[in-house]
């Protein structure tokens, strides 16, 4: 029986995504489990397994943009390669079939190989006192130590399960039959790299294509502003308070929870009392409908050499300072390596985006559909303020919050950015635990 292999839902935003390669091609066979190709979005690269193992039949090339829900291959179940290995009918046949190919192979061999090869085939013979599976003879030992085999790794189809030489013989065949492959696909990705790059004739520029993965995101960045009102708000905040917490507990927190305690489970819980205070920042518009979200699932930006992903710290409102440090640096490192699933990144309803880490200094960030909220934070910056009519250098920050103004109103921004300004100049509003 045919079945489908559909491009899985893959979160509320998302409607296509990009099959970027197969990892197995039209006519193979597959395991349940294994890899059939990988599929890039906008926010993230996953490897889609086959539910079912059997005969794989392609139906979308590499490169293609798919919609969710889409076919992309089938999967013919009734066909399963062990049945050409059915082993009961062969095994018979087998030592008869390799005898010939021993003849042929005595043919192109020294004489004093000719004898190793005849005692081989004698194995069959001695049933009554067959030699240990690990015996080698001496023209088997020769291919395995040059073709730097694994004996035990080997089916044997001589007498006892010995290893004859055509044994040895296949399996130095089918490997590099794989290696071959190998080198083919090198090639291959090798020739497309050169034929995507194409230099000016006076060398002054390069054309190449873009990244399936940077295609996504800049189509769903140029939707998000055609589809949104988005408006951008912005505050400054001394983090001075926040900086002197820090120096003051950073020691015993990260002896006592095995990880530092940086500035980003401080925003996201300002964040979460801010959207306590202005419930609309956390909701999104759907239709003709606004859905209010009642929990609180913060996306954390993060930037890779692939481009920026987003996933998601779950129910932030009931995490520790501790439990969302190491959320975060659980996500970055999985984030950088390539290894967040698909559900890492789905049911967000605000986002925190952190440009200062590159040094920005002032930016407007772009909101994350379906969302209504992102908050921008920048680079923390000596400047003078003026603090009880005296002027001080303190370390300050630019805080930019983007909002879809279909949903929310100037007021309702500029509430819930002034909240967050609030939470960190005086960190004892928040529900700190350390």
């Amino acid at each position: 029986m045919a079945i489908e292999v559909k491009i899985p839902a893959v979160g509320e935003s998302i409607t296509s995504g990009v099959v970027s390669v197969w990892h197995k091609k039209s006519g193979e066979f597959v395991n349940e489990g294994e890899p059939l190709f990988t599929l890039e979005t906008d926010k993230v690269s996953t490897e889609i397994v086959a539910e079912k193992g059997g005969l794989l039949e392609t139906k979308v090339p590499e490169g293609q943009e798919v919609k969710i829900g889409e076919v992309v291959a089938t999967i013919d179940d009734s066909k399963q390669p062990g049945a050409k290995k059915v082993p009961e009918p062969k095994k018979v046949e087998k030592p008869q079939e390799k005898k010939k190919e021993e003849s042929e192979g005595k043919k192109k061999e020294a004489q004093p190989e000719k004898k190793p090869a005849v005692a081989a085939g004698g194995d069959r013979g001695g049933q009554e006192s067959p030699p240990p599976a690990t015996t080698l003879s001496p023209a088997v030992r020769r291919i395995v130590e040059e073709e730097k085999l694994k004996p035990d790794t080997i089916r044997g189809t001589g007498a006892g399960g010995r290893l004859i030489k055509a044994d040895v013989l296949e399996a130095a065949h089918e490997r590099g039959k794989a290696d071959l492959s190998a080198v083919a696909l090198a090639k291959a990705e090798e020739a497309t790299d050169d034929r995507e790059i194409q230099p000016s004739t006076d060398g002054r520029f390069i054309r190449k294509k873009m990244s399936p993965l940077r295609r996504k995101i800049a189509q769903q960045l140029v939707m998000a502003q055609h589809t949104a009102a988005i408006l951008t708000t912005f505050n400054e905040c001394d983090m001075s308070a926040v900086q002197e917490l820090r120096r003051k507990e950073q020691d015993e927190f990260t002896k006592k929870n095995g990880v530092k305690l940086g500035l980003m489970s401080f925003f996201i819980k300002a964040c979460v009392e801010a959207l306590k205070t202005v419930p609309v920042v956390n909701g999104r518009i759907e239709g003709d409908d606004f859905i209010q979200n009642n929990y609180y699932d913060i996306g954390v930006a993060v930037g890779t050499e692939r481009g920026l992903v987003v996933p998601v710290v779950r129910d932030a409102d009931k995490k520790s300072f501790a439990d969302l440090e190491r959320a975060i640096a659980d996500f970055a490192a999985r984030a950088r390596e390539g290894k967040l699933k698909i559900e890492d990144l789905q049911g967000g309803t605000f986002t925190i985006t952190n440009g200062g880490v590159y040094g920005s200094l002032f930016a407007t960030p772009i909101l994350n559909p379906p969302q209504s909220g992102i908050l921008g934070m920048h680079k923390i910056v000596p400047r003078p303020v003026a603090v009880d009519e005296k002027v001080e250098v303190r370390p300050m920050m630019y805080l930019a919050l983007s909002y879809d103004h279909r949903a929310i109103d100037g007021k309702e921004a500029v509430t819930f950015l002034v909240k967050v300004k609030e939470c960190i100049e005086d960190p004892k509003k928040l529900p700190l635990d350390f």
